[in-house]
C-alpha cells in the first residue's frame, strides 16, 4: 500500500495530509509536477538476474521512454543475499538520505521492494512511500530525499535523459533528519492497512 505524508516544512510531527487513496496521492504529486502511477507487479523468482526483471517491464519500459524522452534505463538491486550487501548499503544510505536535487528528472519505478522518496517543495515535505508497482517521477531541480531502511531490499528500474543530468547537487539542509524515516513510515503504513 503506497502512502503519501505531507508535512509543513516547519512541523514534522503533524501531517497535513496522509493518504493511501491513490487518486489522492496522484492529484497531490501533480500539484509538484511529480508524476504517480501504478503497473501490474510480476513475479519475480528470488533468483532472477536484474536484466530479466527488466525484460519482465520491457513494454512498459518502453513506453515511459516513447513518452517522456527517456534515453537510458538501467535497473538496480539491493538484496541481503548480495555479498557486498553491508558495504553497497551503508554507502547508498548515506549518499541518498540528504537533501540534494538533479538537473534531470528522476523516474524510478519499483519492480520489488519499498523506498521513501521525499520531496521538499512549497515549504512542505512530502513524503511518498514507494511499494513494487510504484512508478514515481520527481522532477528536475526539486529537492529531495531517498530512505531505503535500514535493511533495504528492493529492485528499481530507473530513467534518464543523459548521464549528467542525474548527478546530485546537495543543498547541505540538514532538514532529512528531522522528518520520519523509512522505518517509521513502514510501521505507520502498516496501522493504516
Amino acid at each position: 500500500m503506497t502512502l503519501l505524508t505531507v508535512w509543513k516544512e516547519t512541523d514534522p510531527t503533524s501531517p497535513v495530509l496522509e493518504t493511501t487513496d491513490e487518486d489522492e496521492i496522484r492529484a497531490a504529486l501533480a500539484e509538484l509536477g511529480a508524476r504517480f502511477s501504478r503497473w501490474d507487479v510480476h513475479e519475480i523468482a528470488s533468483d532472477a538476474a536484474l536484466d530479466d526483471v527488466l525484460a519482465l517491464y520491457a513494454d512498459q519500459v518502453e513506453k515511459v521512454k516513447q513518452d517522456e524522452g527517456y534515453t537510458l534505463v538501467d535497473i538496480v538491486g539491493l538484496s541481503p543475499a548480495q555479498d557486498n550487501y553491508d558495504e553497497v548499503k551503508v554507502a547508498s544510505r548515506e549518499r541518498f538520505l540528504s537533501e540534494h536535487r538533479h538537473d534531470d528528472d528522476e523516474d524510478r519505478f519499483f519492480a520489488k521492494g519499498a523506498g521513501v522518496f521525499y520531496l521538499h517543495v512549497n515549504e512542505k515535505v512530502h513524503a511518498l512511500y514507494c511499494e513494487a508497482g510504484d512508478l514515481v517521477s520527481v522532477p528536475a531541480n526539486t529537492t529531495h530525499w531517498f530512505d531505503m531502511g535500514t535493511t533495504p531490499e528492493f529492485v528499481s528500474i530507473r530513467f534518464f535523459h543523459d548521464d549528467d543530468g542525474w548527478v546530485g547537487h546537495f543543498t547541505g539542509n540538514p532538514i532529512a533528519e528531522t522528518f520520519a524515516t523509512f522505518d517509521e513510515l513502514h510501521a505507520r503504513r502498516a496501522q493504516l492497512a
